[in-house]
């Protein structure tokens, strides 16, 4: 029987990694959200206008759990499915209701709509965070839809209380978004959004001048969206770093700015961080910090200055890599193209004779290597 090219161009790895792709897909549930930067956005509405649509199509689709929070228009969408009932929590005395995993479970639909992913769960709950509820589901194969919004996403939530002043205490660790196969922004601009604050679309009448005069004052708004955007670009450029890697694609396909930092053990190594960090505020880019290790042996004194510069680096929050090698040239290179780093920035001291020249024929390897990146030399002067 003759082949297909597909099959004879394929490496033993590629075959196992096509294996076990889909072996994880057949087992665990896709995971799609809707994010939004604050409430009002159509996030709920979104989310159960997708499940009409899948039901539509013959896709069994059910409601775990919907907050309507009193709006008309999210009421009628939610009576146009099937809704799995709530499982009732005495806590204190009073009667709460809380999504129900095991009647989804023995429901066993191919969709669950689980609303407000950040939800804490009331004491006595099997598990304390809604999202814990979503990854169980997940884990027995059920396909789920989610809403949240940026505001408790947890490395954001500083950002949003230093911005409106107020705590979020509910809040989703980044790495539960990172696991979600579909991240769709919710949109809508800041002044389409106090036009419906100011219908009562989104709170009652008695809560509408407070809101707008405190969570709802149009910079607040314009920041928390550029979050927003912020966080669905990082889902979409890590969904296509997958796909670069895994389709064996050139390194300069790229969403977002990435800066990198190629730092040496010299005391000039903090103010190469501090100029990329400035670059990467700029650029609205992740910012990397890069040393190169290899068999030369260090002096305490260089070795008390990488430490405090990679102590600057981590404060910085940047993301801090140690690599090994003896050309330091091609074990940057390749890092820079695996990674898809867009910039990075070098030092250069005023150096002659031939550690000049041992300089830029490094430089001249490194740009060989990795043509796609910008490269910013930074003159240093000798400390």
């Amino acid at each position: 029987m003759k082949r297909s090219s597909e099959q004879t161009q394929k490496t033993p790895e590629e075959w196992l990694r096509s294996v076990e792709e889909h072996t994880t897909d057949a087992k665990r549930g896709r995971f799609k959200i809707f994010l939004g930067y604050a409430p009002g956005v159509g996030k709920t509405f979104s989310m159960l206008s997708e499940g009409i649509r899948r039901a539509s199509r013959g896709e069994d689709v059910v409601i775990g759990i919907v907050e309507t929070h009193g709006r008309s228009g999210t009421a009628e969408l939610v009576g146009q499915l099937e809704s799995v009932p709530r499982r009732q929590v005495e806590y204190k005395g009073t009667i709460f209701t809380e999504l129900d995993v095991d009647a989804v479970l023995t429901r066993a639909p191919s969709v669950a709509l689980i609303d407000e992913l950040a939800h804490t769960n009331v004491e006595g709950s099997r598990k304390a965070k809604r999202y814990e509820d979503v990854l169980e589901l997940l884990d027995h194969g059920i396909n789920v839809v989610s809403t949240i919004n940026v505001q408790h996403v947890e490395s954001l939530n500083p950002r949003v209380q230093a911005l409106t002043g107020i705590a979020v205490r509910e809040q989703v660790p980044d790495w539960v978004l990172d696991r979600a196969d579909e991240i769709v922004l919710s949109d809508l601009t800041p002044e389409a959004l106090v036009t419906r604050m100011r219908r009562g679309d989104i709170y009652p009448a008695e809560r509408i001048e407070r809101s707008l005069a405190n969570f709802f004052r149009r910079g607040n708004l314009i920041a928390l969206r550029e979050m927003a955007l912020q966080r669905v670009t990082r889902a979409v450029d890590r969904t296509l770093d997958e796909y670069v890697k895994r389709k064996n694609l050139g390194s300069h396909w790229s969403i977002s700015e990435k800066v990198a930092v190629c730092i040496s053990a010299n005391a000039q190594a903090r103010d190469l961080i501090a100029r990329g960090a400035r670059l990467a505020e700029a650029l609205n880019a992740e910012l990397y910090v890069l040393h190169v290790e290899n068999s030369q042996a260090l002096t305490e004194e260089r070795k008390h200055a990488l430490d405090v510069a990679l102590k600057l680096a981590e404060n910085l929050g940047a993301q801090v890599k140690i690599l090994r090698g003896k050309n330091t040239a091609l074990v940057t290179a390749e890092y820079v193209r695996e990674q898809r780093i867009t910039q990075a920035i070098v030092g250069r001291s005023a150096t002659h004779g031939l550690r000049s020249y041992l300089y830029y024929l490094a430089l001249q390897r490194f740009m060989a290597e990795a043509p796609h990146v910008d490269l910013h030399i930074v003159t240093q002067e000798e400390k």
